[in-house]
């Protein structure tokens, strides 16, 4: 969508991908300047912090630009799930057959066998996996999982219905085909069907197919502009970046993570989650927010107004950033005046971003 800024006043393209093993390698950033047309003088570098890259990609523009470094910088993020290769292990032996062949779309492969050691032997387990461990330690009911999982659905539908995600949705067009809305959302999602659905990653677990964000294509890209380039060139920014913050947690609980970068966050700028007037966590599990909301004393119908990734999908390198327009442009339209975009990571980590309206 056009910004009014001349390619030519782009100091630097970040870009955040999670994958890198397909189309996608080689700086996937840098490769979208020389695709786009845009000049062979402008840089660009991809940064990949898994699940949280897009939002990352905006944090660190921001630092360049508070920094003096660059004026105008491109973020985003991308990530083709469905395009992601198979991958083969380099032979260790010279004549030797095929090695283990891994499917790159998501998770664990060719773990270091050091990793298998670390977190009493659990950092390696499934993402899903992690999800379950959240779920039994806070003690989050299938029910309850299956209640959030029905509100995203249900909250993504009315979006779409009602216009609200049109300033954030374009159509892609090619002469094999035309998408012009996304097709993991399921408006006639029913309590009794994702009841109904089997676990997906423990006999006795809660997690379903229902309640775990889908595999996605997406990419998202926002413009970070100094002060002195918005008067420059007569921009109308939605919101600034107040701050940002990452912390860690053990691995094999890693869908807590948006907790302490929260807490982090907010200690840091000296507010609290009873003055966010917009709030968006990625909907990686639904346990695993619900978790996550009941330790930072945040009531669920707080946050992800207009539905999340359970229903949206969650391509892992452009959420972050389809998380932080979203917030922003929820902030324009309440007149609110702090937004939070929160997620967790996989190995164990979780990103936040505070907004603020402009």
């Amino acid at each position: 969508m056009a910004v009014g800024i001349s390619p030519a006043g782009i100091d630097e393209v970040i870009l955040g991908c999670a994958n890198q093993a397909g189309e996608d390698n080689r700086n996937v950033a840098r490769m979208a300047i020389l695709l786009a047309g845009l000049s062979e003088s402008i840089p660009g570098y991809t940064v990949n912090r898994l699940c949280a890259s897009g939002l990352t990609a905006i944090a660190n523009a921001h630092l360049q630009i508070a920094g003096g470094e660059a004026e105008v910088v491109v973020a985003g993020g991308v990530e083709s799930m469905s395009r992601a290769p198979w991958v083969s292990a380099r032979p260790t032996k010279a004549f030797s057959g095929p090695t283990e062949v891994a499917d790159s779309a998501l998770g664990w492969r060719f773990i270091n066998p050091r990793m298998r050691k670390v977190d009493e032997g659990n950092a390696t387990v499934s993402l899903g996996e992690t999800a379950e461990r959240v779920a039994k330690l806070d003690g989050i009911s299938r029910q309850r999982s299956d209640e959030f999982a029905l509100r995203s659905q249900n909250l993504a539908s009315a979006a779409l219905t009602n216009g609200h995600l049109e300033g954030e949705v374009l159509q892609m067009d090619s002469q094999l085909w035309k998408i012009s809305q996304d097709e993991a959302p399921r408006s006639d999602a029913t309590m009794e069907q994702l009841s109904g659905l089997a676990s997906a990653f423990r006999p006795d677990g809660i997690v379903t197919a229902g309640s775990a964000s889908p595999l996605a294509d997406g990419a998202a890209a926002v413009v970070l502009a100094s002060r002195e380039a918005v008067e420059k060139y007569g921009l109308k920014p939605l919101a600034k970046v107040v701050g940002s913050a990452s912390a860690g947690v053990t691995p094999s609980l890693m869908g807590l993570g948006p907790v302490p970068a929260t807490q982090k966050l907010l200690a840091r700028v000296g507010l609290t989650v009873d003055q966010l007037d917009v709030i968006e966590i990625n909907e990686a599990f639904a346990p695993q927010v619900l978790a996550c909301l009941d330790r930072l004393g945040i009531e669920s119908d707080r946050v992800n107004r207009w539905g999340g990734a359970i229903a949206l999908g969650h391509p892992l390198g452009a959420s972050g950033t389809r998380l932080a327009l979203t917030a922003a442009r929820q902030l324009q339209e309440i007149g609110g005046t702090y937004a939070l975009v929160t997620m967790c990571v996989g190995v164990g980590q979780g990103t936040s971003l505070l907004l603020e309206r402009a």
